[in-house]
């Protein structure tokens, strides 16, 4: 297996996971909430596209809310299909949002 040629950073001051390759960002913002963390948008460069650049923000973004004994709020549809197909997310997912992706 390969390791991956970028890192994911999680940007504190701006509430986003990011990575960097040459001038360009990816990242996935998140906003921690009283009663979770919500992910409303990712954005990936096209650049970006077909490397696991958005796996990989979205799987660091969720083992970090798992870290903190938070649950996750799927607002970003990335995030919200990524997650529906990875069983494994499922434990972390708010229950409000359970339901919106079918897992519920």
């Amino acid at each position: 297996m390969s390791v991956p040629a970028f890192e994911v950073v999680n940007n504190e001051a701006e509430g986003r996971f990011e990575v960097r390759l040459g001038g360009e960002v990816a990242y996935a913002e998140y906003r921690v909430l009283s009663n979770g963390i919500l992910f409303p948008h990712t954005e990936v460069p096209p650049a970006f596209e077909g490397k696991g650049v958005g796996s990989a923000l979205v799987t660091t973004a969720l083992a970090w809310a798992r870290a903190r004994g938070a649950q996750v709020m799927p607002v970003c549809p990335f995030f919200a299909a990524y997650i529906k197909r990875h069983p494994e997310w499922h434990d972390i997912v708010h229950p409000h949002y359970k339901t919106a992706l079918g897992i519920g």
